[in-house]
């Protein structure tokens, strides 16, 4: 038998009882059970494909930490979204790290340059500007797409500014032909934080085709999950040379795969005169030319990650159409809501299905009868991050109003791949459960 049967066998007999692997492979219709099971706002969308190349990676690979498998997956990954160079480390967070830290160095920024941002978000689009001392300039958002104003940008922009540093809401991208304009117009770069937008495109090319640099997570809720993990991607080897020493503690060495336990590495010459303050001869591995972290990922997220890039059409179709069945159920039921849409040009591969509420006391009503009845919702991440306690230091919140309206009518509810026809009916059967007993309230209201 091989190993591969091995663990199927132990899947089949063991293992497909064990609390985790529900998890991991979510609700099935067989398992969906109203009022009782969670609809949770995302998760992975494995089965026992994972598992087993998991199993194998650990027992028959020959490395634990970052070896093969993720040096395999990196190629795959930079293939299929039509880039040059990738890097997997252990988050998206640390992509974001890694990335900023490596086009700052790739492109000599200095000290306190300019990065455009908008100012809601999650916080590790901004920290990593704050971690590498550039300075964050923030733009206010549309209430229609909930991404940064456009038409606000160029008021911001000054001789420090560097790049704009984009993080589409829930994977729907603002307009990219307008953006561009103003990036050629200024002669500054675009950033993407691609991690909650993987596989949406403008006029069929990928956002990272239009970036000098992008960011990846491989978290539970994302696209495509390998438990952790995150990606950086460049078309410019150097970006990705470079991210790839800070994520490696800062060494000089990029041998990766098998090379790395070749005598003499990939260059020939591991052992020579590295240092040129020292006439010994020097272990490369143990030359260090960037300040960097230990951000690896595991080997065997990267025998995982290959197995999603497997699924990845279907993992976009199914998050598209979840969507727009969420989004229809929505408009019906829910009264005074708007679900923003993408653009004619865009094609969106959605995290998440956004809800604009007209005022704080809807959206606290809409929340509470979803949690209660076991349907995960999410804010829209942090809101106008100026109010966060971490960085209310950096400027006045009230310079920005529709930022500051966020967390009073801005949630969302998934858009998930593993959502199936019971959990539609299940949501459906709420929101019009909602739907009519506010309608009688109504009319007892007036009767009186």
């Amino acid at each position: 038998m091989t190993l591969e049967a091995e663990i199927q066998d132990f899947l089949t007999n063991v293992g497909n009882n064990h609390q985790i692997f529900k998890y991991l492979y979510n609700t099935t219709p067989d398992t969906f059970v109203p009022f009782e099971t969670p609809v949770y706002y995302s998760g992975p969308y494995w089965d026992n494909k994972e598992i087993i190349a998991m199993m194998k990676a650990i027992l028959e690979g020959k490395w634990i930490t970052s070896g093969e498998m993720v040096h395999k997956f990196e190629a795959q990954f930079s293939k299929k979204f039509k880039l040059n160079h990738s890097v997997m480390v252990n988050s998206g967070s640390s992509a974001n790290l890694a990335l900023i830290g490596a086009v700052k160095k790739y492109l000599e920024w200095q000290d306190g340059d300019e990065i455009i941002l908008s100012v809601v978000g999650f916080p590790t689009t901004l920290a990593p500007l704050l971690q590498n001392n550039l300075k964050p300039v923030f733009i206010d958002i549309e209430l229609d797409s909930l991404n940064f104003d456009l038409e606000l940008i160029e008021e911001k922009i000054t001789p420090k500014t560097k790049a704009i540093f984009l993080s589409p809401v829930l994977g729907n991208p603002p307009n990219m032909d307008r953006l561009l304009e103003i990036c050629k117009k200024h002669s500054i770069e675009l950033l993407l934080d691609n991690c909650d937008s993987l596989g949406s495109t403008w006029r069929g090319k990928y956002l990272n085709e239009y970036a000098i640099a992008s960011s990846t997570s491989f978290y539970p809720a994302h696209h495509i999950s390998t438990g952790e993990g995150g990606m950086v991607s460049s078309n410019i080897k150097e970006i990705i040379k470079i991210a790839r020493s800070l994520a490696w503690w800062g060494r000089a060495c990029d041998c990766v795969g098998a090379t790395n336990l070749l005598p003499c590495g990939g260059c020939g010459k591991r052992f020579d005169h590295w240092l040129p303050d020292y006439d010994g001869v020097v272990d490369h591995r143990y030359v260090f030319t960037n300040i960097g972290y230990n951000l690896k990922p595991l080997d065997f997220q990267g025998a995982i990650g290959s197995v999603q890039l497997e699924k990845f059409e279907e993992i976009e179709q199914r998050r598209i159409q979840s969507k727009k069945r969420l989004q229809g159920i929505l408009e019906e039921y829910v009264e005074g809501i708007k679900v923003p849409n993408e653009l004619p040009e865009a094609t969106t591969c959605w995290f998440g299905t956004p809800i604009v509420c007209p005022d704080s006391e809807s959206k606290r009503s809409l929340v509470e009868y979803f949690e209660k009845n076991k349907i995960q919702t999410r804010n829209y991440f942090a809101g106008n991050i100026l109010l966060q306690p971490a960085y209310k230091h950096l400027e006045n919140a009230e310079n920005y109003p529709n930022a500051n309206v966020v967390l009073d009518r801005v949630f969302f509810i998934g858009a998930a791949p593993h959502y199936h026809e019971q959990i539609f009916e299940y949501i459906q059967e709420r929101l019009k459960a909602r739907f009519e007993s506010q309608k009688t309230n109504k009319v007892l209201n007036l009767s009186c």
